[in-house]
């Protein structure tokens, strides 16, 4: 094994450049969630921290579906920046921009109408409730300005530009930070604002975020082959559909993990606050490490798409062995990390000893469950590569919703065995997906090879 990797240097060192600066800003979309977790537990008390719990849970499925949506641009702007075909890239751009901002739109009705009243009609505790509301109402006015910054960020990425969206997040969750501690505490002659001073934090960062992101794009040197043929008018429904075929399965295949996530807080709501904050935290640390894989799964998607666009298969399974395996050696090191030292962990979010214990265990079994989240979402960034989107939804819909979920309701509550029999229930949905995934990747490569031995043959 060692001997090839020497032998795949250049593929481990040019996928680990490319996805460096992805994950740190894929981890600062959970790390803006990580700081308010972290400020509400430390400041604020367990309801209010149940109730980032909760909103969290809601939130993000419709968080992940603009996530998703913003992602469809990206394996375009690969495809025809390969051609050096910058016209095409530009119209998308505009059309991305376009596309984003309704959905940030649609999302942020979604978020106050239908999370809302999911987190009434789900047996929550009503003080928790009550707490979230404000909170979950400021956080959806965040989504169009993350969208925003998210169809110029994506632009970047399908380019091979990376660092920027990089260096603005990093600055992004500094200032996030700073502000939720000053409002929640009430600090600098500001009103002691609680859980609301969270959600402002937040929304001051997005929005600034996007103007930083859209004035680096539309003025650095870099873009100006692009920028030249771009204008903000440009609409086509062709272009916005090419954008929708793409990133509406992405976006359902996030919406299914996370999905089940979401679910599972609600679950844990059922069995009591205690259990729903000590899965906050627990949660919340497995979070930032997926997000890391996240963006390996990223690379993975540039890398194995320039490849499938040459048709050079050889490549391409390069690409893909060596992401798996700069998962599979991540995630191993954060499980280590978890099972080590998941009874000083959860103090980094909270100082209450019961919360503390509760996490610590469930930190055991998230663990475990790391080899198996890391490796899913590297499938998932392979195939997209490949323009496979289509059946990886189904297998996501599969291992989370006829598997994962419906195990964590009978082991956590059929059981009895509480809060760790969810997790135990998630584990095997995330065992599902990996296992699947991986064989449709098999399957796709051999299907490809053997159709261009063909069509060779058939030319010669």
């Amino acid at each position: 094994m060692f001997a090839s990797i020497r032998k795949d240097k250049a593929f481990y060192i040019s996928t680990m450049a490319l996805a460096a600066p992805i994950v740190v800003s894929q981890l600062g979309h959970t790390m803006v969630h990580t700081a308010d977790t972290i400020i509400v537990g430390q400041f604020a008390g367990r309801i209010p921290l149940a109730a980032v719990s909760l909103v969290h849970a809601v939130f993000m499925v419709v968080l992940v579906i603009g996530l998703g949506i913003a992602y469809g641009i990206t394996p375009l702007i690969a495809q025809y920046n390969g051609k050096s075909d910058y016209k095409e890239c530009a119209k998308l751009l505009s059309n991305s921009i376009w596309l984003n901002v309704l959905t940030g739109i649609i999302l942020f009705c979604a978020v106050y109408w239908g999370s809302m009243y999911a987190m009434q009609h789900t047996d929550q505790d009503p003080l928790v409730v009550e707490t979230a509301k404000p909170y979950l109402f400021i956080l959806g006015l965040s989504i169009l300005p993350l969208m925003i910054f998210n169809a110029f960020k994506q632009f970047t990425e399908g380019l091979g530009f990376t660092r920027q969206a990089m260096n603005i997040t990093i600055w992004g969750n500094v200032l996030n930070i700073v502000i939720a501690l000053v409002l929640v505490r009430g600090m600098f002659g500001f009103p002691e604002m609680g859980i609301r001073g969270v959600g402002i934090a937040t929304l001051v960062d997005r929005v600034l975020m996007m103007i930083v992101m859209a004035t680096y794009v539309l003025r650095s040197k870099n873009f100006k082959r692009y920028m030249s043929d771009f204008s903000i008018y440009f609409l086509e429904r062709t272009r916005i559909k090419s954008i929708f075929k793409i990133g509406a399965p992405v976006a359902m295949q996030y919406v299914f993990e996370i999905g089940a996530f979401a679910t599972a807080a609600l679950i844990a709501g059922k069995i009591g606050a205690l259990e729903q904050a000590a899965h906050q935290v627990a949660i919340t640390l497995a979070a930032m490490t997926y997000m890391m894989a996240s963006g390996i799964a990223s690379a993975a998607t540039i890398k194995t798409g320039n490849s499938f666009g040459t048709a050079n298969f050889q490549r391409l399974q390069k690409f893909a062995t060596v992401s798996y395996r700069l998962v599979l050696v991540f995630m191993i090191f954060w499980a280590l990390i978890f099972a080590l030292f998941n009874q000083y962990l959860p103090l980094v979010i909270t100082q209450d000893t019961e919360v503390i214990g509760l996490a610590a265990a469930l930190l055991v079994i998230a663990g475990m469950f790391q080899l198996f989240d890391g490796t899913q979402v590297v499938g998932l960034g392979v195939l997209r590569g490949m323009g496979d989107v289509n059946v990886p939804t189904a297998i996501t819909f599969v291992a989370y919703w006829i598997i994962g979920v419906p195990s964590a309701y009978v082991m956590g509550l059929e059981f009895g065995w509480g809060i760790q029999g969810v997790w135990y229930g998630l584990t095997l949905g995330l065992l599902t997906s990996t296992a699947l995934l991986y064989w449709r990747y098999k399957t796709m490569i051999v299907r490809k090879m053997n159709s261009t031995v063909h069509s060779q043959t058939q030319s010669a």
